[in-house]
């Protein structure tokens, strides 16, 4: 039975027929990325957000985790007991560089008008997603989520500074070691540099050499 025909016996029973909704654009892409604004190139767009655990003794462990969309680096991971605006906003100072646009929930670390003002004095813009769409955030979201898979779900923290160190380490071997498939299977910073071909000085040395030892003999 089509929909016309469900529409006629509707109308025969003096039942109302509900109108056509209009189509709704989606608000992100297959990768992960909001349609409002794609990463185009390294600190164009930045996103932070916040993941939770605990210690051996119940306590909270509160992290911000701060990433380049584009070169899916993380910047930084912030740990402590209870982080606040002022933990964003000293983060964000120490943090090299500055992005053009940084996106978040809007929490009220986030939206706050001390971190909303010293964005605006350094020119970066903010973009903050609709409230109840973590998907919007799908960049944060995608790495809070191997964070926990590959680390928090798996270890236990004995102490903060504990969870500190090995969050570190995480995040070490995330930006250097371990392969990313959106990269083409590579690290988002490696620290061993691709070689390319030799400098004049390296291809001089071994003539030197030969130079050396032919007088030698």
């Amino acid at each position: 039975m089509n929909h016309k025909r469900v529409e006629r016996i509707w109308r025969s029973e003096g039942l109302r027929v509900p109108k056509k909704q209009p189509r709704r654009g989606r608000l992100w892409l297959n990768d992960g990325s909001c349609v409002r604004l794609r990463p185009q190139r390294k600190d164009h767009v930045w996103a932070y957000d916040f993941v939770q655990t605990r210690t051996k003794d119940g306590r909270a462990v509160r992290m911000l985790t701060v990433v380049d969309e584009f070169t899916r680096e993380c910047l930084g991971i912030d740990v402590a007991r209870a982080l606040t605006s002022d933990d964003v906003l000293e983060r964000l100072a120490w943090l090299m560089g500055v992005p053009e646009h940084i996106r978040s929930d809007n929490g009220p670390e986030f939206t706050a008008k001390a971190v909303r003002g010293w964005l605006e004095r350094v020119g970066v813009r903010t973009l903050f997603i609709e409230p109840g769409s973590p998907w919007e955030n799908g960049y944060v979201e995608s790495f809070n989520g191997k964070l926990r898979d590959e680390l928090l779900d798996r270890e236990r923290f004995d102490t903060l500074r504990e969870a500190r160190v090995l969050i570190e380490r995480w995040r070490r071997d995330y930006n250097t070691v371990r392969p990313h498939s959106s990269l083409g299977y590579r690290p988002p910073a490696p620290e061993a540099i691709a070689a390319g071909p030799p400098s004049a000085a390296l291809q001089a040395a071994p003539q030197r050499s030969e130079a050396c030892r032919l007088h030698c003999l």
